[in-house]
């Protein structure tokens, strides 16, 4: 996985002072980083009966839906508040100052349908467990989580309890 983290930019200060950034925008657009990244999101659920991934806004789109494809499963989008066209269903869920909003189609996941969820990122887990909860709330059934980082110290995979969650990096 040293080939991935390679590929990773650091960037210090960024969205503010005291945090360490890690853009993947590097590593999307190097053919075999980005291969490789998908194979390793990918691997641990080939064959084993996915129906959707869900991709949350913004990069778990682009991770989601070549994830989605590699394992033969729809794609369905997880967005910011106010972007989806039809009826939805909303998470609210918390941040380090203040909450924010997830939205998802009320009919993009059917019940008894296995989903994987998929995002770059594991920080402190809010936005995947409030994409988790949608997901519920229509009847779908989390099958796993994946992402391409996880920052370890933030404790993310505390508030995922229950759900499998698979990290291919480790910060």
């Amino acid at each position: 996985m040293e080939a991935l983290k390679a590929r990773i930019r650091h960037v210090p200060d960024f969205p503010k002072a005291g945090i360490l950034f890690y853009d993947v925008t590097t590593l999307l657009r190097d053919p075999q980083g980005f291969r490789l990244a998908i194979d390793s999101l990918s691997a641990p659920y080939v064959g084993r009966g996915i129906d959707l991934v869900v991709g949350i806004e913004s990069r778990g789109f682009i991770l989601g839906g070549a994830v989605a494809d590699r394992i033969r499963a729809g794609f369905v989008p997880v967005r910011k508040l106010g972007k989806l066209p039809a009826a939805t269903v909303r998470a609210t869920y918390d941040l380090e100052y203040g909450s924010d909003s997830l939205e998802m189609h009320r009919d993009a996941v059917h019940a008894g349908q296995r989903v994987l969820i998929v995002d770059d990122l594991l920080a402190t887990g809010g936005t995947a467990r409030a994409t988790a909860n949608l997901v519920q709330e229509v009847g779908g059934a989390v099958e796993g989580l994946a992402f391409l980082i996880e920052l370890v110290e933030l404790n993310g995979r505390a508030r995922l309890h229950g759900q499998h969650v698979m990290a291919v990096l480790q910060y």
